[in-house]
């Protein structure tokens, strides 16, 4: 089969066999997956990275242990989880100490033919959801995370920061939920695809104004800035995965009583009944889509300043 390989910077093509499946796994024929900008972290060299990248995607099911997941379209989580540790009986999988990841940590990503996961991990993707927009429940998972580890009363005032893939589905989840959420970009064509979400390109940011701040900037300056516009005793919530150190200033986060919350991966369950309900609209984030053999070609064009989701195809899908 063929599959993306990332080295030293390089993004080429390798002839591989198949993944072979493992009691308890199942074999997916990748149809989309996407590119964000973990990956392209990832080809800069976050983690020190060389393999098969790629974690979100939306495949077929081929062969699998359980005979009724054969043919359903899934989705899947990334975290490989040991499934016997303290954190895994807890329920909390992605915190596993043993735990591989999906495209990222010692286990072949979604940018492939083939893939395999374990079927605990899958999700099946309902028929109101197209391909392309469910190639989004994982990144909009992670914004769904938020209100898990958050109380946001209804009406509440939030500020997000970044009007990339990430901070826009953001800023449409916490708006679904009814918090009164303003969102700060730089790219007025961007902020105009949040739909329903009042807009700000962010010139002067305004200081102590907001109880709940969301840094999506992914930008080393966004917790500074974030730090700045929430007020006291106010939260800010982390989700720029930054490749290197981040500097800020913690006199006001102590002064002030500010409290700081990192949030990473989400359950797929909310984001899954979000793109059915269609509350949140993901598809004029597509900018633009490539067969797996033109991933070079991809990965340069979602590289590019001002790009939103860039899709690749698996042709012998």
């Amino acid at each position: 089969m063929i599959a993306v390989h990332l080295d030293s910077g390089r993004v080429c093509l390798r002839e591989i066999p198949p993944p072979r499946r493992s009691r308890g796994f199942a074999l997916i024929r990748m149809l989309v997956a996407g590119i964000c900008n973990t990956d392209l972290e990832l080809q800069r060299g976050y983690y020190g990275f060389t393999g098969t990248p790629g974690h979100e995607f939306v495949g077929v099911v081929v062969d699998a242990d359980t005979p009724s997941l054969v043919g359903q379209r899934v989705a899947g989580e990334i975290n490989l989880a040991c499934g016997h540790c303290e954190f895994c009986d807890a329920g909390l999988g992605r915190h596993c100490t043993n735990r591989t990841v999906l495209g990222i940590v010692k286990h072949p990503g979604a940018f492939a033919e083939y893939l395999s996961l374990p079927e605990r991990n899958l999700h099946p993707v309902p028929d109101e959801i197209a391909t392309d927009q469910a190639v989004f429940i994982e990144p909009l998972a992670a914004a769904c995370e938020i209100l898990d580890q958050v109380q946001i009363p209804p009406g509440e005032r939030v500020a997000v920061l970044g009007d990339g893939k990430l901070g826009l589905l953001i800023a449409q989840v916490l708006h679904a939920h009814g918090a009164a959420v303003v969102l700060y970009g730089r790219h007025k064509e961007k902020l105009r695809l949040a739909a329903g979400v009042e807009t700000s390109v962010s010139i002067d940011l305004p200081r102590a104004r907001f109880p709940f701040v969301v840094d999506a900037t992914g930008s080393a300056n966004g917790l500074q800035q974030a730090v700045s516009m929430v007020r006291p005793r106010g939260t800010v919530i982390l989700k720029s995965t930054i490749h290197g150190e981040v500097r800020v200033d913690t006199a006001p986060v102590i002064v002030d009583e500010v409290t700081l919350v990192g949030s990473r991966c989400g359950r797929f369950a909310p984001a899954i009944d979000l793109l059915r309900s269609r509350k949140v609209d993901v598809s004029p984030m597509i900018a633009a889509a490539y067969p797996l053999e033109q991933a070079s070609e991809a990965f340069a064009a979602a590289a590019r300043k001002g790009v939103l989701k860039v899709l690749l195809r698996n042709s012998a899908a």
